[in-house]
Order: structure tokens, then C-alpha cells, then sequence
């Protein structure tokens, strides 16, 4: 598709055949997040990015002027969640996991630190969540911290290392996928805090 200045549209057609659903369109759950997130800043509704990852730079090849290769690197330290910002005067801190797997969230997909660091977003009163995207389904979840702490607790108390996907539908809630804001979290943001 052209826009009427010449410019090809970068974004792939939707099509109802469910073959070439939204799972298909080449994005990824990252993508869509920060499309959304741009999203919201070019109209003034949230300032949410997507956080850095501390990396220390080791070694660096130059085989032209022009162009530096970085060969070695390390993380300084284990980063914390994905996305940070502001909403209406709450802080919104949240993860993003995408899984192909069709019966259950693996636990593995998350890490202690990051548990520790949305329960202290939530003891401070911020906002802290994770969306879950169940790629095969082409469903995508918004999952409160607050429910997902203590499935993600109970695997240490001889329960599972996993949460199944009929329990993220229940104690979840779905996101519609829309055009312009494709991961409108802050719809249910609005239902649960406004």
C-alpha cells in the first residue's frame, strides 16, 4: 500500500483467513508493544519505553572507519522488567513473554529478580503486570502481577512450572488487537486502577 506521498507502507495486510492471521504479519510481540507505545506519545496519552539493557563493552573491532563491531560484552547486572513509564499519574512497569506453546505459560520464562522488582513496584503503588501473548492462538493477555505472583510462587511449593492457559484466561484479561494501538494495555489499565 501507498500513502498518498509516495511512501510504501511498511506494515503487512491482515487477512481473515486465519492462516495468515496475526501471528503471520512478520511482528513480533516487542514490535507491537512499541508501535502501541509510540502510539500513545505522539497523542499525549502515556510515556511508557522500553527499557535498556546495561551492557559493558569489552571489545570492539574496527575494520573501517565507519563501521564499529562490537565482539565482546557483558551484562553489568540482570535487568529488571521491559517497559517503564507514566499514566495518569501511575507509574506502569510491566514484561512482555511471547510463547508458541499452546497449553501453558512456561515459568521459566521469568526470573526471580524480576518477581522481586514488580513486588516492590506494587508495595510502592505503582502499576506492574505482564503481557503474555499466546502466539498460536494469536491471543494476547494482560496478567496483573498480583495474580501472577502467587501462580509463579507455588512452583516452589511443589506445584507446577508452568500456568496453564485456560488459568491466564481466567485470571487474565484478553487485548484486542486494534490498528493503530495493536497492544492496547491501557484499556484495561483504565477498567482495573480508573
Amino acid at each position: 500500500m501507498n500513502y498518498p506521498n509516495g511512501k510504501k507502507n511498511n506494515v503487512k495486510q491482515q487477512s481473515s483467513d486465519p492462516k495468515y492471521g496475526f501471528s503471520n504479519r512478520g511482528m513480533t510481540l516487542e514490535d507491537d508493544i512499541n508501535a502501541t507505545n509510540t502510539f500513545y506519545l505522539d497523542r499525549d496519552k502515556a510515556i511508557i519505553h522500553k527499557k535498556p539493557t546495561p551492557v559493558q563493552i569489552v571489545n570492539v573491532h574496527y575494520p573501517k572507519r565507519s563501521a564499529a563491531v562490537i565482539t565482546e560484552g557483558y551484562f553489568k547486572q540482570a535487568s529488571t522488567t521491559d517497559y517503564n513509564g507514566i499514566y495518569k499519574h501511575k507509574y506502569i512497569d510491566f514484561e512482555a513473554k511471547e510463547t508458541k506453546n499452546k497449553t501453558r505459560f512456561p515459568l521459566a520464562n521469568i526470573h526471580e529478580h524480576q518477581i522481586m522488582h514488580m513486588k516492590s513496584i506494587i508495595d510502592h503503588g505503582g502499576v506492574s503486570f505482564l503481557i503474555i501473548r499466546f502466539a498460536v492462538y494469536n491471543e494476547t493477555y494482560y496478567m496483573p502481577a498480583e495474580s501472577f505472583i502467587p501462580l509463579w510462587d507455588k512452583q516452589f511449593n511443589g506445584g507446577k512450572k508452568s500456568i496453564p492457559y485456560e488459568t491466564i484466561k481466567e485470571e487474565g484479561y484478553v487485548i484486542p488487537f486494534h490498528y493503530q494501538a495493536r497492544v492496547n494495555y491501557l484499556e484495561v489499565i483504565d477498567k482495573l486502577y480508573f
